[in-house]
C-alpha cells in the first residue's frame, strides 16, 4: 500500500525533501520527529542502513512494497549494473517523469494527475501510473486540463533535468535518453538497496 500519512514527518525521520512543504520544515527543524528527534542515535547496522535505504528510495517514487520488490527482481535479470537499472526503471515511470519534467510539484501530484486522466503519452490518454515511457515518446497535459492553475503554476517554476526535453508551450516534454544514475536526482544509496534485496 503507498503512503498516505504524514509527508513532513516522514521526510524528517528519512532525511529527504518529499515535498516543497517538506523542505522549509527541516531548514528549521533539520533532526528526526518526536521528542527524542534531537539525541544521537546508535550506531545502525548494516541491515538497519540497508533497510532506510530502501525506504528512502521507494518513498521518493510512492510505490509500494510489492512493486518495489518486483521492480528489483526485472532489474536484476538485465544485463549490466543492478543498481543502476533499477533507478532508471523508476525513473522512466510516467509519473516519475511528469514529476521531472515539472509537470507537477511533487511525486503525489504526479501520480494523482495521471490516475484522473489529465495526462496523455503519444497523443493518448494513460491513467497508469507505472506505465514505462520509452525513448523519443512524448508525455503531454491533456488541453482540457492545460488551464488547471496548479499545473500551470508548476510549469512555470519547472527545472528540467537534460534527459528531457520541456515544451512549455505545448505542455508536453520527451524522453531523450535514458539518464545515468548521476544524472537522476534520486537522494539514495542504490547499492544498499540492491544489498537488501539479495540477501
Amino acid at each position: 500500500m503507498n503512503y498516505t500519512g504524514p509527508k513532513v514527518k516522514l521526510s524528517r525521520k528519512l532525511g529527504i525533501r518529499m515535498t516543497p512543504k517538506a523542505g522549509k520544515v527541516m531548514d528549521k527543524r533539520n533532526y528526526a520527529p518526536g521528542q527524542h528527534g534531537r539525541r544521537r542515535r546508535s550506531k545502525q547496522s548494516d541491515y538497519g542502513m540497508q533497510l532506510l535505504e530502501k525506504q528512502r528510495l521507494r518513498l521518493q517514487y510512492s510505490i509500494s512494497e510489492k512493486q518495489m520488490g518486483n521492480y528489483y527482481t526485472k532489474a536484476s535479470k538485465l544485463e549490466g549494473n543492478t543498481a543502476e537499472l533499477l533507478v532508471q526503471l523508476l525513473e522512466t515511470r510516467l509519473d516519475a517523469v511528469v514529476r521531472r519534467a515539472g509537470l507537477a510539484k511533487t511525486m503525489y501530484a504526479a501520480r494523482q494527475y495521471v490516475q484522473h486522466g489529465h495526462i496523455c503519452v503519444n497523443g493518448k490518454k494513460c491513467d497508469i501510473p507505472s506505465f514505462q515511457v520509452k525513448l523519443n515518446e512524448v508525455v503531454s497535459v491533456k488541453e482540457k486540463s492545460r488551464k488547471l492553475e496548479c499545473i500551470q503554476e508548476a510549469i512555470r517554476n519547472s527545472a528540467t533535468p537534460p534527459y528531457l526535453e520541456l515544451n512549455k508551450g505545448d505542455f508536453s516534454v520527451k524522453l531523450n535518453y535514458i539518464p545515468t544514475r548521476d544524472e537522476i536526482p534520486t537522494q539514495c544509496e542504490v547499492s544498499l538497496v540492491v544489498e537488501y534485496y539479495s540477501r
